[in-house]
């Protein structure tokens, strides 16, 4: 499961004319969803979200979370992330979750933040979305969640 996440100042996402979703402050969360992904990697990025430190504090660092400022987080399905660009000049969707899966994935995101914390909002599945974003710093990092087992951190030996 792939998290592309923006620190945000707003975000909000439109649907057919109707905005469905805002956010002031907070991270503009696209995530991509690989037919391989499963429910523990769903928990485990949204567990990364709140607590990944890219928000300032008092001394200009890196060093607080969504959480720790109270911000929103903004979660919106990107079927596009998981392609394939190594080859060619079109990309290979070969390892996207089929649409069913990706769905349930992806509801099952919300829901898990939505238990861990209380401002959230999400965008729409499978509809044509308009996301409006103003990306603070630019600060924009790419997570991906693993398997626990497998960790989603390098080893330092």
């Amino acid at each position: 499961m792939i998290g592309l996440l923006q620190r945000v100042s707003r975000a909000s996402v439109t649907v057919a004319g109707s905005v469905i979703a805002t956010i002031g402050p907070g991270i503009l969360v696209f995530i991509g969803i690989e037919k391989t992904d499963t429910h523990s990697q769903a928990e485990r990025l949204i567990e990364r979200l709140l607590s990944y430190r890219l928000f300032s504090d008092q001394h200009g660092k890196m060093n607080l979370s969504v959480s720790d400022i109270a911000g929103g987080l903004l979660l919106v399905p990107q079927f596009t992330l998981v392609a394939d660009t190594q080859k060619g000049t079109r990309p290979s969707f070969s390892s996207a979750a089929p649409p069913r899966l990706a769905l349930e994935l992806f509801q099952y995101c919300v829901v898990h933040a939505q238990q861990r914390y209380a401002n959230i909002a999400s965008g729409q599945f499978a509809a044509d979305m308009q996301v409006e974003l103003v990306n603070e710093g630019p600060v924009t990092f790419w997570l991906q969640a693993n398997e626990p087992n497998n960790g989603d951190v390098q080893q330092q030996n």
